[in-house]
């Protein structure tokens, strides 16, 4: 186990999340693909400010959402940020989405999730005098910043509060797709059970994943519902009555199956507080596991915007102790969850952000 890394000191705030899978091939970014319009304020110079997708889509309630709120955000608080989005349908969509946004002089090129890290150093060493931003990669080139988030930290605490919270003694993650983004969260989520486990003396059962064996359950896509819901059923058949899908969009599925389940199945959301990013299925929400991807994007667009350059490194590095990330608000299970393991989960946090008790996945950030 290693002690929790002591706040990092970065140059801009910024943030991300997962990544996807596909196979077509899309055609690269026009001038008006997904821009909300531009805009400069007095004199200044319009600063733009461009967004790649990966498969799920800028609605996929979840990572590529939080980051496009962020970019909005920014435009917001900075009147000369120009925001334009386009949508990856496949991973061989990256590097041509990429390099369209060169071609159109972009000042900031965000690239969501760690599958674009060789086609982002590959189009950012061929444009050295543009501003590359990648999501949970640590992509090395000069005009690279990474932005990389310890969510194991977090998901621990989800995985406390799931064993402290389920009925059955059985709890249950699966993931889009194997890769370090997505297991890090289920690390930590198997590991948080098995310390409450230790802790109680109990001996709640984790569905879905093997931490020592780094097995588990996958769907292989980020934006399919009814592969989600086939998953979340046969655990919920097998007994879990708490699952955490680390999966885009396709986590929908899940939340489907705990709202037809009566009250008896609830679901940990991961990356934005699902009861904001899909607030028709807050009743089955226990909390969300939290990568503060729209406040950190937002502040590293408004500082570009303001002239101030993005340190390719050290770059970001986002856990408890500077909410990086996070347990989103208990929102309609806070009268449901006792005030005992609301207050053991809070010491939690505490006792990792000291180092008193240790976090650590195959997948931490490098």
């Amino acid at each position: 186990m290693r002690s929790v890394r002591g706040k990092r000191i970065v140059a801009i705030l910024a943030a991300g999340g997962l990544t996807l899978t596909a196979a077509a091939c899309g055609k690269a970014p026009d001038s008006s693909t997904g821009s909300t319009g531009g805009s400069s304020a007095g004199t200044t110079a319009a600063f733009k400010a461009c967004m790649v997708t990966d498969t799920g889509g800028i609605d996929d309630k979840s990572f590529n959402a939080s980051a496009w709120a962020g970019i909005q955000a920014a435009k917001t608080q900075a009147g000369n940020v120009d925001p334009k989005y386009v949508a990856s349908t496949a991973e061989s969509d990256y590097e041509p989405n990429l390099r369209g946004f060169t071609s159109q002089n972009c000042n900031f090129i965000l690239a969501v999730g760690g599958l674009m890290g060789d086609a982002t150093k590959k189009v950012a060493t061929e444009n050295p005098k543009s501003q590359f931003a990648i999501v949970d990669s640590n992509s090395t080139a000069a005009n690279i910043y990474p932005m990389q988030f310890e969510t194991d930290q977090a998901a621990f605490l989800a995985g406390y509060l799931a064993a402290g919270y389920s009925k059955s003694g059985k709890v249950a993650t699966f993931g889009g797709r194997k890769i370090p983004p997505v297991t890090i969260f289920m690390d930590g989520f198997a590991d948080g059970v098995a310390y409450y486990n230790t802790q109680k003396k109990k001996n709640v059962q984790v569905l879905g994943w093997d931490k020592a064996k780094q097995n588990g359950s996958f769907t292989e896509d980020f934006a399919s519902p009814a592969k989600g819901k086939a998953l979340a059923s046969t655990f919920v058949a097998q007994g879990a009555d708490i699952v955490m899908p680390v999966a885009g969009g396709t986590g929908l599925g899940a939340a489907e199956v705990a709202k037809s389940s009566g009250g008896k199945v609830a679901i940990i959301w991961v990356d934005q507080d699902g009861c904001k990013s899909a607030a028709q299925d807050c009743d089955v929400f226990l909390t969300t596991v939290q990568k503060n991807v729209t406040d950190a994007v937002q502040k590293a667009v408004v500082s570009g915007a303001g002239g101030q350059a993005l340190a390719a490194s050290p770059g970001y590095l986002g856990n408890l102790e500077n909410n990086g990330v996070s347990l989103a608000p208990y929102n309609q299970f806070d009268s449901k969850v006792d005030s005992g393991l609301k207050g053991e989960v809070d010491q939690l946090k505490k006792d990792i952000i000291s180092g008193k008790v240790k976090v650590e996945s195959a997948a931490d950030p490098k």
